[in-house]
């Protein structure tokens, strides 16, 4: 089926207890989260649900986040394979954003430069915290509170 998004956690017109009936009967095999606008009439994001009464994977619905395009990975960001048990726990809410997680970033440095920066910047960040210390302890004092 292609259905709006509104329908993946949208409670109006009974849609919330629909979709625990399906996921209850195990029906739903997987949810492909579309790209905006891939219809020309209308620009309403879309997902593709694929329900089937006799899963090869019972128990479990396989959620694809398709929305920026991409090749079929097993990668964060993209796709997952979640359990009923899960989905229960969620409340019966499919949006796929939600059990895909978030993509891995690059950001092209090495960790040991990433690393090495970051624990110098804590340093003088530790520096600078005790020159307030310091400096709130003598305004203070100042006007007759010690610490």
């Amino acid at each position: 089926m292609v259905l709006a998004n509104g329908s993946l956690s949208s409670r109006s017109s009974g849609k919330g207890e629909i979709r625990k009936n399906i996921i209850n009967a195990d029906l739903l095999d997987c949810i492909i989260a579309m790209l905006t606008q891939l219809f020309y009439t209308t620009q309403i994001p879309v997902s593709l649900w694929f329900i089937a009464k006799n899963k090869k994977q019972k128990g479990n619905t396989l959620f694809i986040d398709a929305r920026k395009m991409g090749r079929m990975e097993d990668a964060k960001g993209f796709c997952a394979v979640v359990t009923t048990q899960e989905i229960t726990k969620q409340d019966y809410i499919l949006t796929p954003g939600r059990y895909v997680g978030i993509e891995e970033q690059e950001d092209g440095e090495p960790l040991e430069e990433k690393m090495g920066r970051l624990t110098a910047e804590l340093s003088e960040l530790f520096v600078k915290s005790h020159e307030l210390e310091d400096e709130i302890r003598k305004r203070l004092g100042a006007i007759g509170y010690e610490l």
